[in-house]
């Protein structure tokens, strides 16, 4: 999965551990483990649901300064409307390959 370069310490350090993304399939799988830099985090859960569920705090939790500012990161794919379908993507840092 692919990450903006400012929010890879936010990711590294735990303070973000969420994501929303605009896809047509997922791109990730629930166990998988992906690089973000030199950070190595490890998808929990993956979660459909349309974007209108997403509040500002959900958003903040994902690095986003509010629901707004994520709908228009999230956008590329597309324009993101409150019906659009959004995957939401909970994951942790993985701190040694023996977890």
């Amino acid at each position: 999965m692919q990450f903006a370069q400012e929010s890879h310490d936010d990711i590294s350090q735990g303070a973000i551990a969420v994501t929303y993304r605009y896809w047509k399939r997922a791109h990730a799988k629930v166990g998988g483990r992906y690089y973000v830099g030199s950070t190595r985090i490890e998808v929990d859960s993956i979660e459909l649901l349309p974007f209108s569920a997403v509040t500002n705090a959900q958003a903040k939790r994902a690095g986003s300064a509010n629901r707004e500012a994520l709908r228009e990161l999230i956008a590329h794919a597309g324009p993101v409307t409150d019906e659009t379908i959004v995957h939401r993507i909970d994951f942790h840092r993985v701190t040694d390959d023996l977890e």
